[in-house]
């Protein structure tokens, strides 16, 4: 929070500064590759959130103190000699290919002025804050309607609220985990708060009253009674992907019907592979599972080389992941976001199946 209300007001300073026009054109090339600005996997430990803060408060500090209002009219302002020496020691120490694309802008762009450094900056450790909550829909959203629902109930029970009370609750509840059919005009995919409930609601059925099914799908707390110590170790080390993969029943497929379809651009008809069978039910969970995978849906998009005292060209390369290339009409467009921020030639590699 002390580094939103940070970069808050620093936006805001560069809004009344350098106009809201150029900065709404960073900002734009910015979020446009959000996607592309975290890194995945893990590296050397960086800095933390207090330092992060510390460091851009003394930029901004910095910038505040050597501001000249009569230079506002010259071009090409260069940053402070101590600055550049700082980053062009960090541009050196990139290693290519470097996945993160709005990092290696931030370090190496021949043409970004500080504050917009700073700004590519900000939405950078923006989205690296974010990114594991894309990869725990599923698992918030459960966790949020499970702890919801069974408190309501347990207050219930005591006597402490009233039956208004709970049916106000439920009506609410009930519209938040409602999942239409696949043929329903309203459905858009699977709703995360109906997944996450219905497979936690399970879990507890599971440790307290399972059927010889369960026993057979889950020995390890089929009828141990302990599902609170199980949904706490799961909410705290799992993601949707593996959450699904451990712990997706039989009895919650059959509960949302669902089916596995193989679609190939080669073929000219859709494929029922996985149904309501042994096979089948291990088949959709493993289909399912991979739906949450981020790594198999975002595109695998790299910095492989930049001419950095030449022309200046930078070189992207695409990894075709099961097939599937990147759409010609927002690749076009998201090409253009990274020359704004470069400020020279972008090339693409790559993208072919």
């Amino acid at each position: 929070l002390p580094y939103l209300d940070f970069a808050k007001k620093y936006i805001a300073k560069c809004e009344d500064e350098y106009g809201l026009d150029e900065v709404e054109k960073v900002l734009d090339s910015t979020h446009a590759l959000m996607d592309q600005g975290v890194f995945r996997y893990n590296r050397p430990p960086r800095l933390s959130e207090a330092d992060k803060l510390a460091r851009a408060v003394a930029r901004a500090e910095h910038e505040q103190r050597t501001f000249n209002d009569i230079w506002r009219t010259l071009p090409n302002m260069e940053e402070d000699d101590d600055d550049a020496e700082e980053r062009q020691l960090e541009v050196r120490n990139i290693k290519l290919p470097e996945e993160n694309l709005l990092y290696f802008i931030e370090k190496a762009s021949p043409v970004l002025k500080p504050w917009q450094r700073e700004l590519v900056r900000i939405v950078r450790n923006v989205s690296q804050y974010f990114y594991p909550q894309k990869q725990t829909k599923v698992m918030n959203e459960g966790c949020a309607t499970f702890v919801h629902h069974y408190i309501m109930n347990a207050l219930y029970d005591r006597g402490l609220i009233s039956e208004g009370a709970v049916m106000e609750f439920l009506h609410s509840h009930s519209s938040v985990v409602f999942q239409p059919e696949f043929d329903d005009p309203r459905y858009s995919g699977i709703n995360p708060y109906a997944l996450g409930f219905a497979m936690m609601e399970d879990v507890k059925r599971i440790s307290t009253e399972p059927t010889e099914e369960d026993r057979e799908w889950f020995p390890d707390f089929a009828g141990k009674g302990d599902w609170r110590d199980i949904l706490k170790d799961a909410w705290a080390n799992y993601r949707d992907e593996s959450f699904i993969l451990q712990f997706l029943s039989p009895k919650v497929m059959r509960d949302f019907r669902l089916f596995a379809l193989h679609d190939s651009s080669s073929e000219a008809h859709y494929e029922v592979e996985a149904i309501h069978d042994e096979m089948g039910f291990r088949k959709l969970r493993e289909r399912l599972a991979h739906q949450y995978d981020l790594g198999a849906h975002e595109p695998n998009i790299q910095v492989v080389s930049a001419d950095l005292e030449g022309d200046r060209m930078i070189t992207l390369r695409h990894d075709v992941h099961a097939g599937r290339t990147l759409d010609p009409r927002t690749r076009d467009d998201v090409l253009l976001h990274v020359h704004r921020l470069w400020g020279h030639k972008v090339k693409m590699e790559g993208d072919v199946a």
